[in-house]
């Protein structure tokens, strides 16, 4: 009996951890929105066409995401006929997710050709978002020919911006021309070499006067010594018995 009741009490709380996960999943699902293909492309189709409301300079990016995700609820409601509804963040970040995997393979087209390029979005969203700036360029061009601004800009004349001349620095009154410029320099260079001869003969000089009072050292050093007798320096016989000192 006690492992009968044992395995009643777990099953029961098997049943009721499980009736919780069911009912944290069915609020998880009423909250977040799941993106079907076919939800991904009403929101592509919507947001294609108002892209030029998104490109103008001045606008609440806010409003027209609000206004995205209405069109985008109505499409469902039609097919579907339930009451779903997706928010206007929802499409927004689903938006940016699909712009960074768009200009990846627009990337990849670029190298590879359009061919290397099986995303299904990819096609349509190329067709809008893939004009050069040159295409912007002329259409912009073209809305603005007809306004005041664009008559404006058309007949605005430019004047080509010359290079100004660089300035010279002013001559004072009292500046040399080059040439007594050219002569003081090589009076300098004729004074630097006259006054190293001078030091080159002061030096021989010195020299010159060192070697006199050398030689004045040596003859007054042999005056002083004593001169020796010239018999003293002979051989003399000597006698027998006698020995010389």
């Amino acid at each position: 009996m006690e492992v009968i009741e044992s395995i009643v009490t777990d099953a029961i709380e098997v049943e009721d951890s499980t009736t919780t996960v069911t009912t944290l999943e069915t609020e998880k699902s009423k909250t977040e929105f799941v993106w079907t293909l076919q939800a991904t492309w009403h929101l592509v189709h919507v947001r294609l066409d108002m892209d030029p409301e998104f490109d103008q300079p001045v606008c609440k990016k806010k409003k027209l995401w609000e206004t995205v995700a209405e069109r985008v609820t109505a499409k469902l409601r039609a097919e579907e006929g339930t009451d779903i509804s997706v928010k206007a963040f929802e499409c927004d970040l689903k938006w940016r997710n699909m712009l960074a995997t768009y200009r990846k393979n627009a990337e990849r087209a670029k190298r590879l050709g359009t061919n290397s390029v099986h995303w299904e979005f990819f096609k349509e969203m190329h067709e809008v978002l893939g004009r050069s700036y040159e295409e912007v360029e002329a259409q912009r061009k073209a809305k603005l020919s007809g306004t005041k601004l664009g008559k404006a800009i058309a007949s605005k004349r430019f004047t080509p911006i010359l290079p100004t001349p660089a300035a010279t620095a002013p001559q004072l009154p009292n500046a040399r021309p080059p040439q007594d410029l050219l002569q003081l320099y090589l009076e300098l260079q004729e004074r630097k070499l006259n006054m190293w001869a001078q030091q080159k003969a002061l030096e021989e000089r010195k020299i010159e006067a060192i070697n006199n009072l050398a030689r004045a050292i040596t003859c007054l050093s042999q005056n002083n010594t004593m001169p020796v007798p010239k018999e003293c320096l002979t051989d003399t016989p000597v006698s027998p018995g006698i020995t010389r000192n």
